[in-house]
């Protein structure tokens, strides 16, 4: 295959530090535009900040990793190379028609006048849509950056459905396992077993003994809520097992993910006493922006974000049967529930906690495993969102890190993921999450 020259925008850089050593073959151009960016970015208190010291730190080390320098090209193993491009006058850029008080346009000039050079397949690499079609529209290649995308459309869901016999159905009830006909079951994937005689079965698929598993026993509510569907009782028989480190829930507004992860949790921490407290946290949108603008401590600043966590809760509690606001203020004096932004997270070590990432869509792999890589001993974590609800402008379905963690995580033990599809919030809800 022909060599071919990329030149990365910055936007690349921040969604993964190490994306200028994984283009093997080719030629990674960083305009000087970029760097400028990344070191006002450095100064940030924040995930921004982190990951544009991490690629300013994975620059000054390039040239123990190959040889050469960062002006004429460093080369690396993988048969690369990567170089900074000064940034050319716009004399020398032909008739480049976009303003250069743009630092995106000038990334874009370093592609386009090294085109009008003579390079050979000059590509840029931007997760910016706008900067791709103004580049197509110089007449220059240009691509997302795909190394950490993973198609939404065939993610794994989690569960399945499987037709068979009502004599197998009668034994998995008697004996309370059944051996799958199939062989490609994933660790915890459940089974929603089907028989032409209208009988069925849901169990959960065993990695350890190889056969398919009835579910937890669960003898009352849970903190005053029932699954109405077959997903819910999935979901909540995946939550409630300790020996399932990482859970993930996708599903639209509506299907209950949120409610059901605090409401497991509300089981283990007060009722069980397995887990020391629950930490539930969310993206603050924009991502990586301070919160300092709001009045207030940090906790009053995060009651306005964290608003619907709290209506969760409050739900919960109306349905435990005793009086609401007593039961709120008993939860919320106990100190075991905490909210937190994503931004405070990365450093912590949170052993033995139940930790509730909501609207985990709106991550980037990299944040994805900052955050999955604070949890401690005897943690558990519940990741929920919507990847195709995304508030990040420099992320999609297939490369939010939501997406990402459940086609990393799939085929390990300590993992399981449901997707959720029948919306039970309201009537009307259903209606709009299916016709808007």
């Amino acid at each position: 295959m022909a060599r071919k020259t990329f030149v990365i925008d910055t936007n690349v850089l921040i969604h993964d530090p190490e994306a200028m050593l994984k283009f093997p073959g080719n030629d990674v151009i960083l305009p000087l535009a970029l760097l400028e960016e990344l070191d006002a970015m450095k100064r940030f208190h924040d995930e921004l900040g982190k990951n544009a010291r991490m690629v300013i730190r994975t620059l000054d080390a390039l040239k123990s990793l190959g040889q050469g320098d960062l002006h004429s090209g460093v080369h690396l193993e993988n048969d690369s190379t990567v170089r900074i491009q000064l940034e050319l006058k716009p004399a020398n850029a032909g008739n480049f028609g976009f303003s250069l008080n743009i630092t995106s346009n000038k990334i874009i000039l370093t592609a386009f006048s090294l085109k009008q050079k003579g390079e050979q397949r000059v590509v840029l690499v931007s997760k910016d849509f706008a900067a791709r079609v103004k580049a197509e529209a110089c007449g220059l290649e240009a691509e997302d950056y795909e190394n950490q995308k993973v198609s939404f459309e065939n993610i794994y869901r989690g569960m399945r459905w499987v037709e068979t016999s009502k004599q197998d159905i009668d034994q998995f009830y008697k004996d309370g396992h059944i051996t799958p006909k199939e062989n490609d079951f994933c660790p915890n994937e459940y089974c929603i077993m089907t028989s032409p005689e209208h009988s069925s079965a849901v169990g959960k698929y065993n990695a350890q003994t190889g056969k398919i598993s009835s579910l937890l026993k669960v003898n009352q509510h849970i903190w005053g809520i029932n699954p109405l569907n077959v997903e819910q009782r999935c979901a909540i028989d995946l939550i409630l097992r300790d020996d399932v480190k990482l859970v993930t829930l996708f599903g639209q507004a509506g299907t209950g993910k949120t409610l059901l992860a605090l409401a497991c949790g509300l089981r283990k921490v007060f009722d069980e006493g397995i887990y020391n407290r629950i930490l539930v946290s969310r993206p603050i949108i924009p991502l990586g922006k301070d919160i300092g603008y709001l009045p207030g401590m940090k906790e009053e600043k995060l009651y306005h974000w964290m608003q619907p966590i709290y209506d969760n809760l409050e739900f919960l509690c109306n349905s435990t049967g005793s009086e609401p606001s007593e039961t709120l203020r008993w939860v919320m004096d106990s100190k075991k529930i905490e909210m937190e932004a994503v931004t405070y997270i990365r450093g912590r070590s949170l052993p033995k906690m139940f930790l509730i990432i909501d609207e985990a869509q709106n991550l980037t792999p990299h944040e994805m495993k900052t955050i999955i890589s604070r949890a401690g001993a005897g943690t558990k974590v519940v990741l929920t969102g919507d990847p195709t609800q995304i508030d990040n402008p420099y992320l999609d379905k297939d490369s939010n890190g939501l997406t990402y963690t459940v086609s990393r995580f799939k085929n390990h033990k300590i993992f399981g993921h449901i997707y959720l599809e029948k919306t039970e919030r309201s009537e009307l809800a259903a209606l709009a999450a299916e016709v808007l």
